[in-house]
């Protein structure tokens, strides 16, 4: 298991993880990228109804209108 590596999700108040658990060899820290989703197209009007959005659109000085 410690060779191929494991991943360990701790709190970044706590201390940084020195070594293994198992077999006590030192380890390293590392920090993968966040997962976000990617938008090839904004949205289209039907699409964020469908998805359960209200779309407002401005009409006068602060007044707006529900699509």
């Amino acid at each position: 298991m410690c060779r191929r590596g494991f991943e360990l999700r701790r709190g970044i108040d706590r201390e940084p993880l020195t070594h293994c658990l198992y077999c006590k060899n030192p380890v390293r820290k590392k920090i993968s990228p966040v997962n976000v989703p990617k938008l090839t197209a904004p949205l289209s009007v039907s699409d964020a109804k469908k998805a359960g959005f209200t779309l407002l659109e401005k009409r006068d000085r602060g007044t707006y209108e529900k699509l």
